[in-house]
């Protein structure tokens, strides 16, 4: 199976438990892999014959910015939810950063993987 990716998705969000948290917008940094077959796309070379990540990122940061989830866990579980069922991905990779929540640490967040390849 090929591999459709969106790396490095900036969204700007309220996300976390603490009080404080639900009064700001903080930023993740989300990273998709998704398994496409691509050979239709490559046979037709039409936009319609692939999964436009253009498409994906912009779902997906609507999804996030709605959502208001208090983890990121809930949050990568349920943009997996979407690329599969909304888009068809039968495997997804979905990474997110909360970048700098932990004092000390530059990355920190969850990886996630649904489906099969």
């Amino acid at each position: 199976m090929d591999t459709i990716f969106v790396h490095g998705l900036v969204i700007e969000c309220v996300i976390g438990v603490w009080e404080w948290e639900r009064q700001i917008t903080q930023k993740l940094i989300i990273d998709l892999d998704m398994d496409w077959d691509i050979k239709a796309a490559v046979a037709s070379d039409a936009l319609e014959d692939t999964l436009s990540y253009k498409d994906v990122a912009k779902r997906v940061s609507t999804y996030v910015r709605e959502a208001e989830a208090n983890l990121v866990e809930t949050l990568a579980d349920g943009i997996a939810t979407l690329l599969s069922e909304e888009f068809g991905v039968k495997w997804c990779r979905v990474r997110i950063n909360k970048r700098g929540a932990v004092t000390g640490a530059g990355d920190v967040g969850v990886e996630i993987e649904r489906g099969s390849r």
